[in-house]
């Protein structure tokens, strides 16, 4: 699923990466803890997350998560955004809640992250 696709169907706002939205991801996470992000995500996933802070980016970056998802309207301070940008993120932000977002993307055929 291209990350445009999911732009429209999670209604979100495009934060950073208005250019790279023709990108592919295989699967989805929703995570608020990074140690589970850590833990259980794969190559091309996006991640659904809750929590805006430096952590997220951080561990998106080791993990070559190139998607960041923020649910329920939250919209990262400037420099957790200039971090995401520094490291090639594109961040979304979504007024639906984590659940919904994973609910709404996997119904129209993104799969989760299998363990």
């Amino acid at each position: 699923m291209t990350i445009r696709k999911i732009q429209e169907l999670l209604q979100a706002q495009v934060l950073l990466g208005e250019d790279r939205l023709d990108e592919e991801v295989d699967s989805a996470f929703g995570a608020d803890l990074m140690s589970d992000v850590l833990a259980f995500v794969q190559e091309k996933t996006v991640l659904i997350t809750g929590l805006v802070n430096q952590h997220v980016i951080r561990t998106s970056e080791m993990l070559d998560i190139f998607c960041i998802v923020f649910s329920r309207g939250k919209v990262p301070e400037k420099e957790i955004l200039d971090e995401a940008e520094e490291n090639g993120i594109i961040v979304l932000s979504t007024k639906f809640t984590s659940y919904t977002s994973s609910g709404i993307l996997y119904t129209h055929g993104l799969p989760g992250v299998d363990r």
